[in-house]
């Protein structure tokens, strides 16, 4: 699902690039590390502002970023022209639910906040398991369903109504596919929004049918 026009303006204001550059990414940061030396996948990186944290912030050189929005990802190719070659960044159109990418294809995967936008999130949970590597990090940044049934999520934003999850529901979901949290399950907002990194095992974990 693609969020719709007035989200896409409040993502993409200079209010929300500054909260992602001295809270969000600092935080998620904190939680999963650097990411320097390793191949790095972004789902839902919209116009480019939390690729270019990637990069800056976590230290990434070799990152796909992917997005549902065709002139999303348009724009952060624009937005990103002017890194230096020394940068390896690619930018899809690709849904997260669907990935055209290899097994065991990344280090780590990023999701800052994109998931609550997937009608099927745990076959999206699924996929990223799927291309990350044994011992591969997943850091997150997510939205919980006690968010999206606030007032102003619900008369102003375009979401899923169906299949939403709370903070341990998520947990649980990742946990069922072998993933480990690293430390702490950060919560804000009492429980609105969720961050953590967790670690794929290093051994396989049989998967049950998606739902």
């Amino acid at each position: 699902m693609k969020m719709n026009n007035f989200e896409k303006t409040i993502m993409n204001s200079s209010a929300r690039v500054l909260f992602l550059d001295r809270f969000e990414a600092p935080l998620l940061r904190s939680l999963g590390g650097d990411l320097q030396g390793l191949r790095v996948l972004e789902i839902g990186c919209g116009q480019g502002h939390s690729t270019k944290r990637l990069i800056e912030q976590f230290g990434a050189t070799s990152v796909v970023a992917i997005d549902l929005d065709e002139d999303s990802v348009r724009k952060a190719r624009r937005n990103l022209s002017a890194l230096s070659p020394h940068h390896q960044v690619q930018l899809l159109v690709e849904d997260v639910s669907a990935l055209n990418m290899p097994d065991h294809s990344f280090d780590a995967v990023v999701d800052f906040a994109a998931l609550h936008h997937v009608p099927n999130w745990q076959q999206a949970l699924s996929e990223i398991s799927r291309v990350l590597k044994p011992g591969g990090r997943f850091l997150f940044e997510e939205v919980t369903r006690q968010w999206l049934n606030r007032w102003f999520a619900r008369t102003f934003l375009l979401h899923p109504k169906e299949n939403r999850f709370n903070a341990e529901e998520f947990v649980a979901e990742f946990g069922r596919l072998g993933f480990t949290l690293t430390g702490e399950l950060v919560k804000k907002r009492k429980g609105d929004f969720i961050f953590g990194c967790a670690i794929k095992a290093t051994t396989t974990i049989p998967r049950s049918s998606s739902r």
